[in-house]
């Protein structure tokens, strides 16, 4: 039986588990999918050596960066990005080679893409963390010129408080990447000036737990387009699979 999983720390919150699992009971495939709750990257080794059938690994917070000294390859992607969130393992004459791919963007160009429109041509991105990255990369291939947000000034980047009328203007693409809104905490919402909202406008939030954040709400209140992140962490898991198995 082959075997795949999840390494990160935490993992209470892990979608892939269940999705896998059911994927391979629903098309009778001989796999399992299982969760590595590791509290050091370093544990990784040992992960590969006591699980001899391991043939893939989805990474998430907070290893898909320190991950990329573990591996022998990177796809041009992640290598791009500096961000792995999977890898594909072979075993040949003993030996074990990993390489790291990030299907983070191409869930996330897939999903966005059918919304895009012609004066859609600035995004700003509201957080610098790994999946911000994915995005930033994704939106270029898209040709879209992004720029961050951040809460700390940054060079090169906009601050909250950066965000004047004619940056809102200018910036018709908005994707939330930071983890404000997310259940339990559905009350908040990244700090940006809604009031320069309009129906030309586009809202992507990664968040999908609730399904209309408040960020995705106020939003269409002004007549934006939005769109949650659930069709993302869908394709980026068909896109895994994929992987996995070309």
């Amino acid at each position: 039986m082959k075997k795949f999983g999840l390494i990160g720390y935490p993992l209470g919150h892990s979608f892939s588990k269940n999705f896998f699992n059911e994927k391979f009971h629903s098309e009778n495939i001989n796999a399992e999918y299982v969760n590595f709750e590791i509290p050091s990257i370093d544990e990784l080794s040992n992960i590969l050596l006591s699980n001899p059938d391991l043939a893939g690994l989805n990474v998430t917070i907070p290893y898909k960066e320190q991950v990329i000294p573990y591996l022998d390859e990177l796809d041009p992607d992640a290598k791009a990005i500096g961000a792995v969130n999977v890898i594909k393992i072979s075993r040949q004459k003993g030996k074990i080679k990993l390489i790291g791919y990030n299907s983070d963007i191409i869930g996330f160009t897939d999903s966005i893409e059918p919304l895009l429109e012609a004066h859609h041509k600035k995004a700003l991105i509201l957080g610098t963390g790994g999946a911000s990255k994915a995005v930033y990369h994704g939106l270029k291939k898209l040709g879209v010129e992004a720029k961050f947000v951040s809460r700390n000034p940054r060079e090169g980047m906009f601050t909250y408080e950066d965000l004047t009328p004619e940056v809102m203007n200018e910036y018709k693409v908005i994707v939330n990447c930071t983890p404000v809104g997310m259940y339990p905490r559905a009350n908040e919402f990244p700090n940006i000036p809604y009031e320069y909202i309009t129906s030309n406008h586009l809202l992507y939030d990664l968040l999908y737990n609730p399904d209309i954040t408040l960020f995705m709400k106020k939003g269409a209140d002004k007549g934006a387009v939005v769109k949650n992140g659930l069709e993302m962490l869908l394709l980026q898991a068909f896109a895994a699979w994929d992987i996995w198995n070309e």
